[in-house]
């Protein structure tokens, strides 16, 4: 009984190495596609000469980890990149907003200094100035060349 057991035993140990050791061969079919297998469908086939070598897990795992913290710190830069980048977008759109604003006021500034017959300012006392010809001529190239400048 024991001596069947040890031979059942040793069988299984040849059958599993050869299996590890199996042929790799390369053929092509009749469509010109290439395939590799261990026992080729048809004949010729070539036999390659496959080498394997044992893994070295600590070294796969090492690798793996150098991989997951390169993909993690490509991940934060391209977080950091499309936060900047809306940052910017909003930056833009906030100072779009601002610039369309102050358009909007030298037009109306301008829009009241021409169709105003009197201009006046106001004196520290609480009583109105009105401006002369020349300062009201002023004051409306001033308020155009400011619509001009901000309306752009």
């Amino acid at each position: 009984m024991l001596r069947a057991l040890f031979t059942v035993a040793v069988s299984a140990c040849v059958l599993l190495s050869a299996q590890v050791h199996a042929d790799v061969y390369k053929y092509t079919d009749e469509k010109g596609n290439i395939h590799y297998t261990d026992k080729p469908a048809v004949l010729p086939a070539e036999r390659l000469n496959v080498q394997s070598q044992k893994t070295d897990t600590v070294a796969l795992q090492a690798r793996q980890l150098e991989d997951q913290q390169r993909a993690s710190a490509a991940s934060q830069s391209a977080s950091q990149s499309a936060a900047q980048r809306a940052d910017q977008r909003k930056a833009q759109e906030i100072s779009a907003t601002d610039k369309a604003e102050q358009c909007k006021k030298a037009r109306e500034r301008f829009d009241s200094y021409t169709t105003s017959q009197r201009l006046y300012e106001q004196l520290p006392d609480g009583e109105r100035r009105y401006l002369t010809d020349a300062e009201l001529d002023a004051a409306r190239a001033s308020a155009k060349a400011s619509m001009d400048v901000l309306c752009q």
